[in-house]
């Protein structure tokens, strides 16, 4: 049971993940751009490039690309921080706003659909237990590193 629990926990944020592509593709976006649109968005204006990257789940060099073509449509600009001029800072333009709303509106209509039929009692306890398994992956993985 608990080897079923560990796979489906591995397939639920790529049937995720793939929902809202298919639902943004008719926007013209990849996963890796309304992602890191959408973190951004949450995480506010001014944010350093390592910090999104971090925060995305990816490395530094591995986010330049997306903020590339981000900035290319228009849709976020880079700045250099006052502090310290080697670090860029990201900032949406004003562009970025319908579509994050768009985005918003996607993502809300599909975490409606996919929690269907599941109590907020039910939910709260998964998430409790969510969070204590993210907890117990982390200690194992600080163990691992040192």
């Amino acid at each position: 049971m608990h080897e079923s629990l560990c796979l489906k926990l591995s397939r639920v944020p790529r049937l995720w993940r793939a929902i809202i592509d298919y639902r943004l593709a008719p926007l013209g976006l990849t996963q890796t751009r309304w992602v890191t649109l959408y973190h951004l968005w949450n995480m506010g204006d001014g944010q350093p490039q390592c910090d999104l990257a971090r925060t995305i789940g990816v490395e530094a060099p591995s986010l330049v690309r997306t903020l590339d073509q981000l900035a290319h449509q228009g849709l976020i600009e880079r700045r250099p921080s006052d502090e310290d001029r080697r670090t860029k800072l990201v900032y949406l333009t004003d562009k970025a706003t319908p579509l994050l709303e768009r985005i918003e509106t996607v993502v809300q209509e599909a975490r409606e659909e996919m929690l269907h039929g599941i109590s907020d009692a039910d939910l709260d306890h998964f998430e409790t237990v969510l969070c204590l398994i993210e907890k117990n992956g982390q200690t194992l993985l600080s163990r691992q590193e040192t």
